[in-house]
């Protein structure tokens, strides 16, 4: 009798099993959603009368699973189930093959509403200032004010504050590079440093190379200096078509490759650090420089930092563009870059440009880089965006038109929505602005204006009633334009 009660309790599931059996279940049924926080391991503990080591071992079993997911100090969350994911945008071969102009209209509407507290800001790519460290930044710089009166009385000139090109070069490991101070220019943000490494390597009316889509800022950049900008296929999985380029460095005396391996904008894409490897060995084989737009790239999703395409360059010929204005304050205007053996031509062009990036800036983020805050900011910030990322995503696959795709971005904090084939996202763009609501047509990534049904949404900004009922507005507007 007694052998037959304890074979009975062996046949059982252990005890964390059947915990984890009674979540999901709840999961299924639709008690716990997509997005949803899940019980705390301290109430699941007091529920089921069991020990914490016991709930730990009930969420492992879910995670590996893959019905729940852990995020650093906030628990954890259900995810989407396999079956109920939207699907991704697809890759598009058909390139334009020349740049067209886009009506002053769309940049204006752009500038007007990020100017605008009142629009709802799912264009711009900025987060949310509830988000960074404001009160930190605060009394660094209150500190450096009251003990260096004479902060902002003279130029700090190219290449920079020296002491916040170390605080760089000592995180450079990070991103696989072994940087010293001297290899680090400081620029007013990335967007100079883009358009400094492009004075840099190409004149007007030679060619560069870019990602399809890729950052409009960039475009811009080359487009004001007279360049011929090539569009090269980009798949969102596997990145720049390698073929593609090599034919068209070939053929058109490229001067430039532009690319954003690392958390692309607008993809949200990694490449993978092959990929990054292949594309700049074939620059190398070329010697054509390659300028790296790395702005996003302490913003992965999930798991460690990146490298950088920098981190293989062998020749000297990649030039690595970054900035803290994504993660920690827009209007500091805090850029660098690592431009190799065009350093001193860097130095030059940004003395040229405008003298110096503001003192105090420097100052402030230098001493916020050495009080060790910013590894915890980052662990922080990425879980909100993380959370904030899958909320966007789930409320498009409710409200949008039947047939839209949505990005599963591993990084960063954009989506890339690819509406029905008739809509005109660029007349969605300004019915938006007239509802208040800001967000980013696709056609101005591209320089053939592609993606005429495609938007791009931020999702940087921390979610509320007002976020959720504006993308209902959204998606009737596409439905709309379809």
């Amino acid at each position: 009798m007694i052998g037959a009660m304890t074979s009975a309790r062996s046949a059982q599931p252990p005890l964390y099993a059947r915990i984890a059996s009674g979540l999901a279940e709840q999961m299924r049924r639709g008690t716990l959603k997509a997005g949803d926080r899940a019980p705390s391991l301290r109430r699941v503990s007091r529920q089921h009368r069991v020990s914490l080591s016991t709930a730990i071992q009930a969420y492992r079993w879910l995670e590996r699973q893959g019905q729940v997911e852990a995020r650093p100090k906030s628990g954890f969350f259900v995810r989407t189930p396999p079956a109920e994911r939207i699907p991704e945008p697809q890759g598009d071969v058909r390139l334009g093959r020349r740049a067209l102009p886009l009506s002053h209209a769309v940049f204006d509407g752009m500038m007007a509403a990020m100017n605008d507290p009142a629009f709802l800001p799912f264009g711009a790519g900025c987060v949310s200032p509830e988000l960074l460290p404001n009160r930190r930044l605060n009394l660094i710089m209150r500190r450096i004010i009251a003990a260096q009166p004479l902060h902002s009385a003279r130029y700090h000139m190219p290449p920079g504050l020296e002491a916040l090109r170390r605080q760089i070069a000592r995180r450079s490991p990070d991103l696989g590079c072994r940087f010293a101070p001297s290899d680090i220019t400081i620029t007013s943000g990335a967007q100079e440093a883009i358009q400094i490494a492009l004075h840099a390597v190409a004149r007007p009316g030679q060619a560069i190379a870019v990602e399809s889509p890729t950052y409009f800022g960039a475009l811009d950049a080359a487009a004001s200096m007279g360049l011929r900008i090539l569009e090269i296929p980009t798949d969102p999985r596997f990145g720049m078509d390698l073929d593609e380029l090599s034919r068209a460095i070939r053929r058109h005396r490229v001067k430039a490759v532009f690319a954003m391996p690392n958390c692309h904008n607008p993809l949200g894409t990694i490449a993978s650090d092959a990929a990054k490897k292949a594309l700049v060995e074939l620059t190398a084989r070329y010697h054509v420089p390659l300028i790296e737009d790395d702005i996003y790239g302490d913003l992965p999703l999930r798991g460690p930092r990146p490298r950088t395409a920098k981190s293989f360059d062998r020749a000297g010929l990649v030039i690595l563009c970054s900035s803290y204005s994504k993660v920690l304050s827009p209007g500091l205007r805090v850029g660098w870059m690592a431009a190799g053996r065009f350093r001193r031509q860097v130095d030059r062009i940004k003395l040229m440009m405008n003298l110096a990036t503001p003192s105090l800036s420097q100052l402030v983020v230098a001493e916020f880089l050495a009080t060790g805050s910013y590894d915890r900011h980052l662990v922080r910030l990425r879980a909100r965006l993380l959370d904030q990322m899958e909320r966007v995503r789930q409320a498009v696959g409710r409200y949008f038109p039947d047939g839209t795709r949505v990005s599963r971005p591993a990084g960063g904090h954009m989506l890339w929505v690819e509406l029905p084939r008739r809509t005109d996202a660029v007349a969605v763009f300004h019915d938006a602005l007239a509802q208040h609501i800001s967000v980013l047509p696709g056609p101005i990534f591209s320089p053939s204006r592609r993606y005429r049904n495609y938007l791009r949404i931020n999702c940087g900004h921390v979610w509320s009633e007002a976020h959720e009922r504006g993308l209902v507005t959204l998606g009737r507007l596409c439905l709309q334009r379809g």
